[in-house]
């Protein structure tokens, strides 16, 4: 399926009455999505320990 396609069919799954903004938003998030999938199959991603460590740091902050 290409991009053109996962999005329209996302379009078409949403509400008859959904705003611009709301299927903007969701072609945002989507993409962004795509994005982090792609970062991770490139070996881009950070370890889970890493991301509770920093996590931990920002709370007590």
């Amino acid at each position: 399926m290409t991009e053109k396609e996962i999005v329209l069919e996302t379009i078409r799954a949403l509400p008859d009455d959904c705003s611009l903004e709301e299927i903007a938003e969701r072609i945002e998030f989507m993409a962004a999505v795509r994005k982090g999938l792609d970062q991770l199959d490139r070996g881009e991603g950070i370890p889970h320990d890493e991301v509770k460590k920093q996590l931990a740091s920002w709370l007590t902050s």
